[in-house]
């Protein structure tokens, strides 16, 4: 029996949730890196990245490709690039929706001055 499709994209987002692999991801939205280059612009350790993109390559949307001694990665298919652009536009309004609250609560607390013709002078 096939598992529903609810619990098959609950997966999926789990899959994604790690920072390393969502970096990992951002980092190849713009074509293959190899994987020296992902080690210096993530700085960790390289058991670690590895780890993380078995689990990348294991999901099937990382695929590695070598050339020579070097192993680069790149993304399967556009949509994973689609996904993290609008997963950016979804935290954007978020954030957006946040500060507006927090600037309303801002200026509810605020003394309000009142200036009369005393004050003036």
């Amino acid at each position: 029996m096939q598992a529903p499709l609810y619990q098959v994209k609950a997966e999926f987002f789990r899959m994604l949730g790690h920072p390393v692999r969502i970096r990992v991801l951002e980092l190849l939205q713009h074509g293959p890196v190899s994987v020296r280059d992902l080690l210096a612009d993530i700085e960790i350790e390289p058991s670690s990245l590895s780890q993380q993109l078995a689990v990348l390559r294991r999901s099937g949307i990382v695929v590695s490709m070598r050339e020579g001694s070097t192993v680069r990665y790149a993304l399967a298919g556009g949509d994973v690039a689609e996904l993290l652009r609008a997963a950016r536009r979804i935290l954007t309004e978020l954030l957006a929706g946040r500060n507006q609250l927090l600037a309303e609560l801002q200026e509810a607390d605020s003394p309000h001055l009142s200036v009369t013709g005393s004050d003036l002078g």
